[in-house]
């Protein structure tokens, strides 16, 4: 059995197990844990049990507080680049809408001026890949009685005619001929033009230039913040790609052959999240 000193400021012994007195300061961080282990049991074996107890709370403590430390050492900024291109692909909406009495003669109508559209499009150059249905429609065509003659019941819809509705996508891939496809479309029997869209055919390779610039924007900024803060930059941690942005069309006169066309300018965007390590 090992003696215990009751003067002030001396360490205190109990069998193995050695308590901090009253005027120790524990850290702030384990002092419950310090005074909770000078009030264990005196009995065989709780020395050891309550080393065991504190050794464990100080693993999980101290590694805590330096993961926290760590994370705080890092800078995330958010940039954008931007890249200009000409489309050099144009999408056309081109149809026919054809009425008559009946159904079947409303279709055999719109079957046959697609027919000669489809071809003649096909012989202005356009790919047959490059023609695709995009919608086809029967309904019936109603009409009520507008007369002034008063009516002792509301007149029902009766059907006047069936309307049948066919429309093409086209692709057409040589843009300084566009005006002359929609010309020939219009003649071959298209009644619906529309929905012209223009596209870069190579955006996301020009895209990845965007890209570069945005990153270099990115580091820029963030060197800026870090040489205000007084630090610098370190590793890179983490390069994130924010959504996938469209293209802002600017209008540029192309005039067609046959019909003024405004091809425009694609503006491609790109933004991205980089994360870096302070040092």
């Amino acid at each position: 059995m090992l003696r215990m000193s009751t003067e002030q400021g001396k360490y205190r012994k109990w069998r193995g197990l050695v308590a901090i007195s009253h005027n120790y300061r524990p850290p702030r961080q384990c002092g419950r844990s310090f005074m909770a282990l000078g009030r264990l049991s005196t009995a065989p074996g709780a020395g050891l049990a309550g080393v065991v107890a504190l050794l464990l709370l100080l693993w999980g403590v101290l590694p805590a507080k330096a993961a926290e430390r760590e994370m705080q050492k890092r800078i995330t900024v958010a940039a954008s680049g931007t890249v200009t291109a000409v489309p050099d692909i144009a999408l056309i909406s081109a149809g026919v809408v054809s009425e008559a009495e009946t159904a079947r003669a409303a279709l055999e109508a719109n079957t046959a001026a697609m027919r000669r559209l489809i071809e003649g499009l096909k012989a202005a150059g356009i790919e047959a890949g490059d023609i695709q249905t995009a919608s086809f429609d029967v309904h019936p065509v109603y009409s009520t009685d507008t007369s002034n003659a008063p009516s002792p019941r509301p007149q029902r819809p009766t059907i006047v005619a069936y309307r049948v509705q066919n429309q093409v996508r086209i692709t057409a891939r040589n843009i300084d001929r566009l005006g002359e496809v929609l010309d020939r479309a219009v003649t071959l029997g298209a009644n619906q033009v529309g929905g012209i869209e223009f596209r870069v055919s190579q955006a996301e390779k020009l895209r990845d230039d965007a890209r570069r610039e945005a990153i270099a924007n990115a580091r820029r900024r963030a060197e800026l913040f870090a040489s205000a803060a007084g630090v610098k930059l370190g590793r890179v941690l983490q390069i994130e790609e924010v959504g996938e942005e469209g293209s802002r069309p600017m209008p540029r006169l192309m005039k067609a052959e046959a019909v003024p066309i405004e091809r425009g300018t694609e503006t491609l965007e790109a933004t991205v999240r980089v994360t870096w390590e302070l040092e």
